[in-house]
């Protein structure tokens, strides 16, 4: 069977590629995410997920390399991941009453033929009017220093939201499942059909 990898570090993206049920392994890519002058949110994303597949293909021969790369885009501009509470408190308070669309680029690279599928999956979330005693409460129990958009979709987070608007909420904490699904069969790969 073909070896997949998934070029990523993050607990989130491990956690969600085990709901497949699929033997991996985690390496982690050396890629520079730093952004290209003028490149749009989903660019960005599809340029970076292809780039991390791309970097761990080079070791790794007769491989499936999973590479996946996220931004929130808040009023026009891609909002990082606030590191502290001050950020995370003026992330949280720009986004009340609003929609933060996430772009999550996804390529499945087969470094055997090296061939490369890549997509770039949107999610849109609504936040509530939230009050500054909420997102303070938020902020100090969740601490989502290293969540693009300062929150845990996937915990407490939830209750910031008036409505969620996309076709995989997995693609909201980091990897589109379902566009990983139809590209894994298209490589022999169906989680539903092993043997």
């Amino acid at each position: 069977m073909t070896k997949l990898i998934l070029a990523s570090t993050s607990p989130y993206r491990q956690t969600l590629l085990e709901k497949l049920g699929l033997p991996f392994i985690c390496v982690a890519p050396e890629v520079d995410e730093t952004p290209q002058i003028n490149e749009s949110a989903e660019a960005l994303v599809m340029r970076l997920a292809t780039s991390k597949a791309e970097a761990v293909a080079k070791n790794n021969p007769d491989s499936l390399i999973i590479g996946s790369d996220q931004v929130c885009v808040l009023n026009h501009q891609i909002a990082g991941k606030p590191l502290n509470r001050e950020n995370a408190i003026a992330q949280l308070t720009q986004a009340s009453g609003q929609s933060i669309t996430f772009y999550t680029g996804l390529c499945l690279y087969n470094s055997h033929n090296q061939q490369a599928e890549v997509i770039c999956e949107p999610f849109t979330v609504f936040f509530r009017h939230l009050s500054q005693k909420e997102i303070e409460a938020y902020v100090d129990q969740e601490q989502p220093w290293y969540c693009a958009g300062s929150f845990k979709s996937e915990g407490l987070g939830i209750a910031l939201f008036e409505r969620l608007e996309g076709r995989d909420p997995n693609s909201l904490i980091g990897l589109p499942l379902i566009a990983l699904n139809h590209m894994l069969i298209k490589n022999g790969i169906n989680p539903l059909n092993r043997k």
